[in-house]
């Protein structure tokens, strides 16, 4: 039997938090592990628990999710931090997403797209809502930032991937797209998150986007 994916809670708002619960126990594919009511109390549960994702509200009282960020991340790298705010704010997006957080959910999503999300991040993928894509896509619109030393050290293959990440496609699209393994894209992709010197994909796709990546993939 395959492990559950453990899940931390952390919203301030506990009938939300406990319509995220059931809908999470009724799938034996994920297990709530705790659940917190704040910033900071959700940085010492995920310090505590270790879960595999934490489920991170955005807006709340005290230590704010985009705080509490950091704080688990330095604490539990292997941990993914996924926002799931009511916050459309293309700021708070590329806020999130540069502290760390593997994903930006709204909460209007509907409830097999959350499963599916956060399936997807256990397989590294960046998960963020439809409707904010653009925005963060908009964010970065401005004169492409010079190469830098990093994206120099990149190869032509590895340089084409960054490019189709920055459009915002998975593992699948991008392996589909260049005709190679899926399995070949994970390994480039570690490749490019060391030389970047970034965290995640998401990181990495921001970086793409900042330098004008995303222009090329698109051609």
């Amino acid at each position: 039997m395959t492990t559950p994916i453990r899940i931390l809670l952390v919203d301030d708002h506990t009938l939300f938090r406990s319509g995220i619960r059931l809908l999470l126990q009724r799938n034996p594919e994920f297990e709530v592990i705790g659940e917190a009511a704040d910033g900071l109390e959700g940085v010492k549960r995920a310090k505590e628990l270790k879960p595999d994702i934490v489920l991170l509200d955005l807006h709340m009282p005290g230590l704010s999710g985009l705080d509490a960020i950091g704080l688990i991340v330095q604490d539990s790298p292997a941990c993914q931090v996924v926002l799931l705010t009511v916050s459309e704010d293309a700021e708070d997006l590329a806020m999130a997403l540069k502290k760390g957080a593997a994903g930006y959910l709204l909460k209007n999503i509907d409830a097999d797209y959350l499963l599916e999300s956060l399936r997807r991040v256990m397989r590294a993928d960046a998960v963020i809502s439809p409707d904010m894509t653009a925005k963060l896509v908009a964010s970065f619109r401005k004169p492409a930032s010079p190469a830098t030393n990093e994206l120099k050290k990149l190869t032509p293959r590895e340089g084409e991937m960054l490019a189709q990440l920055a459009l915002g496609l998975s593992n699948k699209e991008i392996a589909r797209k260049l005709d190679v393994a899926e399995s070949t894209v994970k390994i480039h992709l570690q490749s490019i998150l060391k030389k970047l010197g970034v965290n995640n994909r998401v990181q990495a796709a921001i970086y793409a986007v900042e330098h004008g990546l995303s222009d090329a993939g698109s051609s």
